[in-house]
């Protein structure tokens, strides 16, 4: 008899009646083995050891142990996830730090094609392809991460299922420990484009190119969050999320002016829906007011200022600053993770209903015919 045969006829009585006969053709059944075994240990040295060790114990006394675990604190949960998030995207290449080298060579290039852009009439078409192929594609690379994430997401359905923390905590952990390297990818690629090109030299107008870069990032990363909720599959997921992004830029202000886009829902809603509009607009506030450039128009003046081409050449809305237009990517950053979190406490109540009504359709109908009510 092979050993894996051996060790199921010793735990399992469900193989007494299909068993090998031994030595001399006497079957050894699954009771008369575990009572073998049971009389051979405790005659047995290791049960005189444990017997003492189990003394021992009793004789050192000690606090009666709780059975019942404590639930760790919200704040615990968060701290802890946190930290593993963390870690897990640092050891994760293709989460970040593939995506940062790649940042840096589109930079590089944005950089070099762009590179001492100057002041000229012309230039203000440059500074505007420059500053959409930024807030654009930059942001659309956010999708990168969308596998790594999906793969988080499998693991915390699974214990949630154990009821070790709450969906909360989990969105809480990701945002805090994603935000790290999304300024480490918004700053250091993001000066090297900047400082190439020639954009306004001072420091305050760079920090809040980079603060906008990471703001549509950040927002980016939980517009994929939703549709992982939705699409868990990796290539399914990035095709929606890219087809998405894809609309948003088109309704952005700068492939077609915002005059000029057709008023049913093109200019209303999408217009105003698309996170590129206030991107594209505080980039456009941040570099153009304060300059001049020459006006090679007949019949003008001799300069045009900023603000006259954030006006007319852009059609950007001036009634406002920049500022309030980071503070509404913000916003759409706070909604984004708000929605998805909406959406996975949805589900989680949804689903089990669902499961339950589908197991409920599926039951066979069982009729009890009463004596003398049938056919013959």
């Amino acid at each position: 008899m092979n050993p894996s045969d051996h060790f199921l006829r010793t735990i399992n009585k469900d193989f007494d009646n299909d068993i090998e006969e031994g030595l001399g053709g006497k079957k050894t059944t699954t009771a008369q083995a575990i009572d073998t075994l049971a009389t051979a240990y405790k005659s047995s040295v290791h049960m005189e050891k444990v017997t003492r060790q189990i003394a021992d114990i009793r004789s050192t006394g000690g606090e009666v142990v709780k059975m019942e675990g404590q639930q760790p604190s919200f704040l615990t949960q968060s701290f802890v996830l946190t930290k593993r998030s963390f870690v897990n995207m640092y050891r994760d290449l293709g989460y970040y730090w593939l995506r940062f080298g790649i940042y840096v060579a589109l930079c590089l290039c944005c950089g070099s094609i762009f590179y001492d852009i100057g002041h000229s009439y012309g230039s203000i078409q440059s500074r505007g392809s420059m500053i959409m192929f930024v807030a654009s594609f930059l942001t659309f690379m956010a999708i990168g991460g969308f596998p790594s994430f999906v793969e988080d997401m499998k693991i915390f359905g699974r214990e949630r299922l154990n009821g070790h923390y709450g969906v909360s905590s989990f969105v809480i952990a990701n945002t805090v420990s994603s935000t790290p390297y999304l300024l480490l990818i918004s700053v250091v690629p993001g000066a090297l484009a900047y400082y190439l090109v020639g954009l306004q030299r001072s420091f305050d107008h760079f920090a809040y190119f980079a603060l906008v870069l990471f703001t549509t990032t950040m927002l980016v990363e939980g517009l994929m969050m939703i549709v992982a909720s939705a699409v868990p599959d990796f290539l399914m997921g990035i095709i929606t999320g890219a087809g998405i992004q894809g609309v948003m830029m088109l309704n952005g202000g700068f492939f077609r002016l915002p005059h000029d886009l057709p008023k049913p829902v093109w200019r209303y809603p999408m217009y105003y829906v698309a996170f590129h509009k206030y991107a594209n607009q505080g980039f456009y506030k941040n570099e153009f007011l304060g300059l001049t450039f020459p006006n090679n128009q007949a019949g003008g003046a001799a300069t045009i200022t900023g603000g006259e081409i954030l006006r007319d050449y852009w059609q950007v809305e001036m009634g406002y600053s920049k500022w309030v237009d980071l503070a509404i990517l913000f916003g759409m950053v706070i909604l984004y993770r708000v929605l998805f979190l909406a959406i996975m406490k949805t589900t989680e109540k949804v689903k089990p209903m669902v499961k339950g009504l589908r197991f409920r359709s599926t039951q066979p109908s069982v009729h009890v015919a009463q004596n003398g009510s049938g056919s013959p």
